[in-house]
């Protein structure tokens, strides 16, 4: 590096360099594509406990391994937000880091529940790309993301609507 070093901030020169790049433009979706999102997380007690002291949630099913043991399931299970909140961050460098904005989360569910040491992969698959009718420079993509533990279990998915920017607005 050289003794005089210039910061550059802007995502694009950043990404010129060599570095990953974070998100896609509208241009580079394509309806049926499935990104299979890495890395992937292991959950552990101490996420678990975090997220629900952070969010206020103390149902003694996530908190409690003494109630827990009592339940159906006979342990702690994930508190489904955190499981929610997991997948989204982890769908960000594939569909939605260079988002304007998420519009919309539909049709959340968690068919199957998630354990403290289960490990969470995530993948999402573009169901519709638009561009904008109002706003020439953007469009909409639709993705319908689903989260599978390490067994093949699948414990979450949901759709999302996000506004993306054109790579060359002109077009």
């Amino acid at each position: 590096m050289s003794e005089e070093h210039t910061l550059t901030t802007d995502q694009a020169e950043r990404e010129a360099s060599g570095a990953r790049q974070y998100g896609r433009y509208l241009e580079e979706f394509e309806v049926g594509a499935v990104y299979k999102h890495w890395p992937a997380k292991t959950v552990t007690e101490a996420d678990d406990h975090m997220f629900c002291l952070l969010t206020m949630n103390h149902h003694p099913l996530h908190i409690n391994d003494v109630y827990a043991a009592q339940s159906q399931q006979g342990k702690n299970v994930v508190v489904g937000p955190l499981v929610y909140s997991l997948a989204l961050g982890m769908s960000v460098g594939d569909v939605s880091g260079k988002a304007i904005a998420n519009l919309a989360t539909d049709d959340l569910s968690h068919p199957n529940p998630v354990f403290h040491g289960d490990t969470l992969f995530c993948e999402s698959e573009v169901l519709e790309v638009r561009p904008s009718a109002s706003k020439p420079d953007r469009g909409i993509v639709k993705v319908h993301t689903r989260v599978f533990k390490q067994d093949n279990t699948l414990v979450a998915e949901f759709k999302r609507a996000v506004l993306i920017p054109k790579r060359d607005p002109g077009e």
